[in-house]
């Protein structure tokens, strides 16, 4: 039977609405977008680790003269780029992840390779627990109906806070304080772009079909709280 334009978009509609109303279908969503995140970062790892291990040197010589700058924005210009192109067809997106945590693991790799295995591990332990407690968290909370709502005025401003004075501190390094500071500012913010998040897949904020970019935006969140913990504590020990 052929139906027309109108009458497309209401049985659309109406599969929508099921699907919504449906817990079996959002907890394999969640569950997608958790599997991916976990893929995500096991890959991260083992991309950081050999960057680490096998090109030593070009990694020290990047991270330690003047090359290093355009390397970092490159890398980050190809992720960003990435993030935003996430939105495209389903092929554009699979390939487009594949870049961005590429691009991920790399970018973590040449942070490690300069950082004490003390540091590292530090850094590693702390965003875990910090990660693990504010899922648990925002789930028991959305379970009791909380809103997070609130948060988005604050992250808007803070995530502009947060690039700005990255690239200042770039170009114009500061000294131990202020990158601590700067550290732990940047933490805060990237836990509570955690929390809402997580919120957004309790409350089915996302269509079913795009758990790619759900889990994408967790990563990378996940990915910015560790490097800013890493930052600190790197900070700390000179």
């Amino acid at each position: 039977m052929c139906l027309q334009p109108q009458e497309c978009r209401d049985v659309e509609a109406g599969e929508s609405a099921a699907m919504l109303e449906s817990p079996d279908l959002q907890q394999v969503f969640i569950c997608k977008v958790y599997l991916i995140v976990a893929i995500q970062l096991l890959l991260t790892i083992i991309g950081a680790a050999t960057v680490i291990m096998s090109i030593h040197s070009l990694v020290y010589f990047i991270v330690s003269s003047n090359a290093g700058l355009p390397f970092y924005l490159g890398i980050s210009i190809t992720a960003i780029t990435a993030l935003c192109l996430l939105c495209c067809s389903d092929l554009a997106s699979y390939l487009l992840f594949w870049v961005l945590t590429t691009a991920f693991g790399f970018l973590v790799g040449l942070t490690c390779a300069v950082a004490s295995g003390d540091v590292i591990l530090q850094s590693a332990i702390l965003a875990t627990a910090m990660v693990v407690n504010l899922t648990l968290y925002t789930f028991w909370a959305a379970s009791r109906g909380h809103d997070f709502d609130f948060l988005r005025p604050f992250l808007f401003v803070a995530i502009a806070i947060v690039v700005v004075f990255g690239l200042v501190q770039i170009v114009f390094p500061m000294d131990r304080i202020f990158v601590m500071m700067y550290g732990c500012f940047g933490s805060i913010t990237f836990c509570c772009y955690i929390v809402c998040v997580t919120d957004s897949l309790i409350i089915k904020s996302y269509s079913y079909d795009k758990y790619i970019w759900a889990a994408v935006s967790l990563y990378v969140d996940i990915i910015n709280l560790f490097l800013l913990l890493l930052t600190v504590f790197k900070a700390s020990h000179y």
